[in-house]
């Protein structure tokens, strides 16, 4: 059993919170926002009916991760199968690994080297905001205070997005306005028309070391897919619990 928590793809914010740590769901970056664990559970429930502990949470978090891209129409891969479930979660390592939304290239470059990930995996990654939403309090500053931003759409989230921090911060914009329910290549299309959500998205088009494979990606599916299938399996692999390390838990949302 690991004694302290490893970073990679352990299904630790699956973890409801405890009297001995407080889980990853109130993290800055997941609150709000992170969703859907009752489809997890459900699958784990069926899974456990036919195979007791066998397949781990993290497993069925690879495995729907990759189902979910592929029923919306975007790319296959195969998901090397084995992890193991962590036995504690880490609100702090949750609030300092995962990117920000306020992140620039260089930050952003940083953030996914400490983890093995490369520039291409990293602009790969972000065009799974091809789908999804975020909160007002998420891209509030870009709609008032950034210029490389189109005026009628920054106009049209300015409604529902005030510029009063505080009014309306849990607020919904679509990531992607162009094709919200398809996994394309419309994210890097919407950045070439300045129509990127985030700050984190839009600074890849207006800089030399990320514009590239913006363009690439924006003018066809083909390498996008590639590129983000390898990502996809790459990030799969940083630092997995194995062999009698961790546990497979019988509930995705507390330890065994």
């Amino acid at each position: 059993m690991e004694t302290s928590k490893r970073s990679g793809c352990d299904a630790s914010v699956l973890l409801s919170d405890t009297a001995s740590f407080t889980g990853e769901q109130g993290a800055a970056p997941n609150a709000g926002s992170i969703r859907g664990m009752n489809v997890i559970d459900n699958i784990k429930a069926q899974v456990e009916a036919v195979c007791t502990q066998t397949v781990s949470c993290a497993d069925i978090l690879a495995v729907a991760a990759r189902d979910s891209v592929v029923t919306l129409g975007g790319p296959s891969w195969t998901v090397p199968l084995g992890r193991r479930d962590s036995t504690m979660a880490s609100l702090s390592l949750a609030n300092s690994d995962l990117p920000p939304p306020s992140f620039d290239v260089a930050n952003l470059t940083a953030n996914f080297a400490a983890k093995g990930l490369s520039v291409t995996d990293m602009v790969a990654l972000s065009g799974a905001h091809t789908i999804g939403q975020a909160q007002c309090q998420n891209f509030r500053d870009r709609l008032y205070n950034e210029t490389n931003i189109d005026t009628a759409f920054a106009t049209s989230l300015k409604a529902n997005c005030p510029r009063p921090t505080g009014s309306g911060d849990s607020s919904l914009a679509l990531l992607d306005t162009t094709t919200p329910n398809a996994f394309d290549n419309a994210y890097y299309r919407n950045l070439m028309s300045q129509k990127g959500l985030l700050h984190s998205d839009q600074v890849l088009i207006n800089d030399g070391r990320t514009a590239g494979l913006v363009r690439t990606y924006s003018s066809g599916s083909a390498q996008f897919n590639r590129d983000f299938r390898a990502a996809m399996v790459r990030m799969g692999n940083i630092s997995p619990l194995t062999g009698t390390q961790g546990q497979v838990r019988l509930s995705c949302s507390r330890v065994n």
